[in-house]
């Protein structure tokens, strides 16, 4: 993020100038929620190695105070999504709230402290016998297992052919999440293994439902964010008394179907932190 952040940009549809619009006449009474991975830091082989991409905490810094609360939802652990983004302890941002694997953790900046629930069993026998399927079909070459607490997810972007990895593993690994009570949440080259029932999408209308927000603005870039699209499109369709709402899609190459439904799309986490330092400095 340079010193002088670029221009707010225009939404590109008639519901997303009006979510903009709401949020900048109340913005006291807005939610702003943010996907972590390909939308506050950039994709990277090794997920381990993701960080918030430069500038991404100076920016929440200055819109927190702004507006009712920044919400970070995300398939990561709440600590994992706090650590990797830097988010612990930085004056601004007491607005800041992280909910974690889909909203079933999360994590307060004002208490610094992460509620989480037990794991579900099903986590705990698919992580056994993950290794075995992955050898079963060949997959092992090149894939990453992903521990994240309460599910567990298998990466293809380092395999030799990660689209044909990818696609080999959605079956045996569907059935396997089945078996044992689990659904399987696709992604960009990530197969995730996770309990069914909590999504970004419950998460992020639960969330706007407990501050009783009047707007709401929410940026992703994969598959698992279409769930959040489909709840700002609900909540913005509900007769007179619908919230209006902005979607924002960063980066559009992998994942067509969730920049066919943005508002307004940007080219990747550095052209977010830009949005978020240019509707910062408009409030």
């Amino acid at each position: 993020m340079g010193s002088h952040p670029e221009r707010l940009p225009n939404p590109t549809t008639p519901a997303g100038r009006e979510g903009l619009d709401a949020v900048l006449a109340r913005p006291d009474r807005a939610v702003v929620a943010l996907d972590f991975d390909g939308t506050l830091a950039d994709i990277v082989p090794d997920p381990e190695q993701a960080r918030a991409h430069p500038g991404t905490v100076e920016a929440l810094a200055a819109l927190a105070p702004k507006v009712a609360a920044i919400a970070v939802i995300t398939g990561r652990p709440a600590g994992v999504a706090v650590r990797y983004g830097g988010f612990a302890g930085v004056p601004g941002l007491e607005h800041l709230v992280v909910l974690g694997h889909y909203g079933a953790e999360r994590w307060d900046a004002v208490t610094g402290t992460v509620h989480a629930p037990a794991a579900h069993p099903g986590v705990t026998a698919v992580r056994a016998e993950l290794p075995g399927v992955l050898h079963e079909f060949g997959a092992w070459n090149g894939t990453w297992i992903e521990e994240k607490g309460q599910a567990v997810a298998v990466h293809t972007r380092r395999a030799q052919d990660p689209q044909a990895a990818f696609e080999s593993l959605r079956g045996p690994l569907g059935e396997l999440a089945a078996k044992h009570g689990l659904i399987v949440e696709p992604g960009r080259l990530v197969l995730e293994l996770r309990p069914p029932g909590m999504d970004k999408g419950v998460a992020l209308a639960g969330f706007v439902a407990e501050l009783e927000a009047e707007s709401v603005i929410y940026a992703g870039d994969d598959l698992g964010d279409l769930a959040a699209f489909a709840a700002v499109e609900k909540l913005r369709g509900e007769g007179p008394d619908g919230i209006p709402g902005l979607l924002v899609c960063s980066g559009s190459a992998e994942v067509p179907e969730l920049a066919e439904r943005a508002d307004l799309s940007v080219p990747g986490p550095a052209a977010v932190v830009d949005f978020l330092a240019a509707l910062a400095e408009r409030l």
